[in-house]
């Protein structure tokens, strides 16, 4: 797999002009998003790349023009940087940009319809409904049966998210998911959590995550040390191929561009779902595109170029 991947030993890195890695932001995501364009940032100066770490506000496509830049590698997370809000603004301005357009970011962000779309390519994805009230809810989870999933339906890093075992606990769920918009009550898997890496027409080896709390949540995504990741991923092999293939075809029904986490969980029977499609994964030490990376034989800093380069028009690239 790591073959088909850019070779940054035969690039120039001064085809990259002045790059801004766009970080930080507004949204619930921004502390990971900081932690995530840092180690982009190193890595890029660290590859010769001119590269400027901006701390995204709502004036950013303007600083970015004002700025002389060339060109954008997206590192923010959640709503305003990953929901096509950003891409939008960019296109406007001319400014190329790392990732998925307007489009697949906003329809990414968007669990509710992300599993639409996955359904009519033939993915599997867990039954779900989207509720606004909490009388909604309480109907969703009777007709899907506990135990559940509550999460908010635009936002990621697993904040808002709570797990449901029965009916006591679905009042407090609801409310916090609310909190941040629209809400998705979604039958809860029973197996491993898995994550597949997407970088253009390359899916890099799966992992599984195990956490010590036995919730993969924002804390232990980020900054658990007790947390077990698996790469390669103990599964049999035509299960890996299956969801290897299921990510392609994720990739291309959500119409994301360069690069993208998808992740899946196992039902009781060993089957994968589909959960959600992150177009701007995390890149922290404790993230799962470095760990996939690293066991296809590619350093952070050749994933890094790959995905930058992916901005560069044929006319620059042949230069």
């Amino acid at each position: 797999m790591a073959e088909s991947l850019f070779d940054m030993r035969t690039f120039n890195p001064e085809r990259f002009g002045k790059v801004a890695v766009v970080m930080g932001g507004w949204s619930a995501e921004r502390e990971v998003s900081l932690m995530s364009g840092q180690q982009v940032f190193d890595s890029l100066t660290s590859a010769g790349v001119d590269a400027h770490a901006v701390d995204a506000g709502r004036d950013i496509a303007n600083v970015l023009t004002d700025g002389g830049f060339d060109r954008a590698f997206l590192i923010l997370h959640g709503r305003g940087g990953e929901d096509g809000t950003l891409q939008g603004a960019l296109e406007l301005a001319g400014i190329p940009y790392t990732g998925t357009g307007v489009l697949g970011s906003a329809l990414c962000m968007d669990k509710w319809r992300s599993k639409n779309l996955v359904s009519l390519a033939d993915v599997t994805t867990p039954t779900a409904r989207l509720v606004y009230t909490l009388g909604d809810a309480r109907a969703a989870a009777a007709g899907i049966g506990y135990p559940i999933v509550v999460k908010p339906t635009l936002e990621g890093s697993s904040i808002g998210v709570g797990m449901v075992d029965d009916d006591t606990q679905l009042e407090s769920a609801f409310h916090e998911a609310r909190r941040y918009g629209p809400v998705l009550v979604e039958q809860r898997m029973a197996g491993l959590e898995i994550a597949a890496t997407v970088i253009g027409s390359t899916v890099l080896p799966l992992v599984s995550m195990i956490p010590a709390s036995g919730f993969y949540d924002y804390q232990a995504k980020y900054f658990s040390d007790d947390t077990q990741y698996q790469c390669p991923v103990d599964l049999p092999a035509n299960t890996q191929r299956s969801i290897q293939d299921m990510a392609i075809k994720v990739f291309g029904a959500l119409g994301c561009r360069t690069w993208a986490r998808v992740d899946f969980m196992l039902d009781g029977s060993g089957t994968p779902n589909f959960i959600e499609c992150n177009t701007a994964p995390g890149m922290t030490s404790h993230s799962l595109v470095p760990i996939a990376a690293k066991q296809a034989g590619v350093d952070f800093e050749t994933i890094c170029l790959q995905i930058l380069s992916d901005t560069l028009s044929a006319q620059e690239m042949a230069a």
